[in-house]
């Protein structure tokens, strides 16, 4: 091939390529619509299909339905209205127990002295049951005791002492050589001297007598003083006698007795007297004296801090004349402790009363003595961790009770009040009569169903012991003298299958009944829709629709067919007794029956 030839191929080559490059996106187009409609062909195929399927199977049960409801009813199909009255019930079981049972028990340690019971006594509340050996804890008390009285006796010593954060005197006479300051802190235990006190309104006599006659004079008694000078008679009392037996010139044995006398005035520390007590007088005269304290002291019992001196010397100061003035701090906590410790003594006092009568136990209730673990003669010894040995056991029989478990469904119907009737195992085919006396809001949780206890108490009880078995049957609500049905005699919440020979000679209205249930009539029955009062699980009340006598239709076998009742939609059970409309069933607790 020439060169022009190439050239030529070359240029068809190139003008043929852009022409085809061009015709390609217009075939895939047509392809891909091609492809959607063919999808779009199967899609619409396939729902057809589905539709039929569908309607194949509705029709074949509707007619299966339809065929069965036709089909034949026997009489155990069949029951009656009735007239009468039912009643929506709780059951469940339980075991009696005593109103109250209490087990007596020792807190303490000993032996017991006295046990004057026995099993199967009466005994009343209050009454001694045992007496435990306490000699150990009267000692305890007797302390206790004492300490408290000492304790108060300060407290109603001292307390006025702090009144308004003022400490006064309590003697008479001139203070002289102040030694308390501003910022001391004074009292407390031994107290604190913090002046001398100089007294001449009364005078101090130091007289010898006889030692053996000395003995006879107590400390306090009323003598008569003598002075010398003028033989004037003065009223004088005794506050001090010496123990010490001295010898006056001549061997002659004596002790010196104290006696201060009120000072009219007159009397100095030259004068000098005899003293006479009864038949006694003295062995010899001596000199008068001012009688005071070498030291005037802070007596209280809790330190305090002086904010203010409120005496000076010379000063002559009586009983109740203020002294100092405390800081406040010092002062309240003065008075909080003594508060706090007459506080901590009568706490003590009255825990070793409560001890002491721990070994005195009594009856806490009246009622039979049922079990007697310990006499007179035992021991009481607890163990380590032990924090009561158990002596005793008592039941008050004047009431009985036992515990329904309710079903969480169910326990929002039953309140305190509601009858219940007893049946027990000991005696078949008796009824008792009880109440509901306690509705309790701790539920337990078991298996998915939570129960709540539901405490009965017996009205009559003669007969029963606590430990029997028995049942309880809660009356939730009653409907007397009624028209009533078994349960599985209502169909789909409101409906009646009703046999044709017990109708009324005019059809009643069906209008209001769904074409499912008119399906579903058996053969031989028409549906009557009516109006239902109370529903228990066995039996329904018909307030409108039908008649007493009536031979109705009653399903015997479970159905899942639902219905609407009392609002809600729910599952029937059909069958007679078998769970109709309302039924609560077993669950774990109280059964509704």
């Amino acid at each position: 091939m020439n060169e022009v030839d190439k050239m030529d191929e070359q240029e068809s080559r190139g003008l043929n390529e852009p022409k085809e490059a061009k015709e390609l996106p217009k075939k895939q187009k047509k392809n891909k619509r091609q492809k959607q409609r063919f999808k779009k062909r199967i899609i619409i195929i396939a729902l057809l299909l589905i539709a039929a399927i569908i309607g194949v199977r509705v029709f074949v049960s509707k007619k299966q339905a339809e065929e069965a409801a036709k089909a034949a009813v026997s009489p155990s199909n069949t029951g009656t209205v009735m007239r009468g009255s039912i009643q929506d019930e709780l059951t469940s079981s339980g075991s009696l127990e005593a109103g109250d049972t209490y087990t007596i028990t020792s807190l303490v340690e000993g032996e017991i002295i006295e046990a004057d019971f026995e099993e199967g006594d009466q005994v009343t509340e209050g009454q001694v049951l045992y007496r435990i050996e306490a000699s150990d804890a009267q000692r305890q008390l007797n302390t206790a005791e004492r300490d408290y009285n000492i304790t108060k006796e300060n407290y109603d010593k001292y307390l006025p002492q702090y009144e308004g954060g003022i400490y006064r005197a309590t003697e008479a006479g001139y203070v002289t050589d102040i030694t308390m300051k501003k910022g001391d802190t004074v009292g407390g235990q031994g107290g604190t001297a913090i002046a001398t006190l100089y007294n001449d309104t009364a005078m101090e006599l130091r007289l010898p007598f006889l030692s053996i006659e000395a003995d006879q004079i107590p400390i306090g008694a009323d003598v008569i003083v003598t002075l010398n000078d003028t033989v004037e008679s003065i009223p004088g009392r005794v506050t001090d006698k010496s123990n010490l037996e001295e010898t006056l010139t001549g061997g002659t044995m004596i002790k010196y007795v104290t006696i201060v006398v009120s000072n009219p005035g007159g009397l100095t520390e030259s004068d000098r007297a005899t003293a006479q007590y009864g038949d006694i007088y003295s062995a010899g005269d001596g000199a008068f004296s001012a009688y005071q304290s070498d030291s005037l002291r802070c007596e209280l019992p809790v330190g305090v801090e002086i904010a203010e001196v409120l005496v000076s010397e010379g000063q002559y100061v009586s009983n109740g004349t203020p002294l100092f003035r405390m800081t406040d701090d010092s002062y309240q906590d003065a008075v909080n402790q003594l508060e706090d410790e007459l506080t901590a003594a009568q706490d003590n006092y009255d825990k070793m009363q409560d001890d002491l009568a721990e070994y005195t136990i009594t009856a806490p209730i009246s009622g039979q003595v049922i079990s007697k673990n310990a006499k007179t003669g035992d021991n009481i010894s607890r163990s380590s961790g032990t924090s009561a040995t158990e002596l005793a056991t008592i039941y008050d029989l004047s009431e009985l009770t036992f515990e329904m478990s309710i079903d969480e469904l169910d326990i929002s119907d039953v309140e305190v009040g509601l009858e219940v009737e007893v049946t027990a195992d000991a005696f078949p085919g008796v009824t008792y009569m009880g109440h509901v006396s306690n509705v309790s809001l701790n539920g337990s949780y078991q298996s998915g169903v939570t129960t709540y206890p539901v405490v009965v108490t017996l009205d009559d009880m003669e007969g029963l012991l606590p430990g029997m078995n028995v049942d309880g049957t809660i009356i939730l609500s009653e409907a007397e003298d009624v028209l009533y049905i078994p349960s599985g005699g209502l169909q789909r919440g409101d409906v009646v299958y009703v046999k044709d020979d017990s109708m009324p000679a005019s059809m009643p209205d069906m209008s209001a009944i769904s074409e499912r249930a008119l399906a579903e009539v058996p053969e031989g029955f028409t549906a009557v829709k009516v109006e239902t009062g109370l529903v228990t699980d066995d039996y329904v009340e018909i307030v409108s629709g039908l008649s007493e006598g009536q031979e109705i239709y009653v399903s015997e076998t479970e159905s899942s067919s639902m219905g609407m009742f009392g609002g809600m939609t729910m599952t029937f059970t059909g069958g007679p007794g078998g769970g109709g409309p309302g039924g609560g069933g077993p669950g774990g607790g109280g059964m509704r029956r």
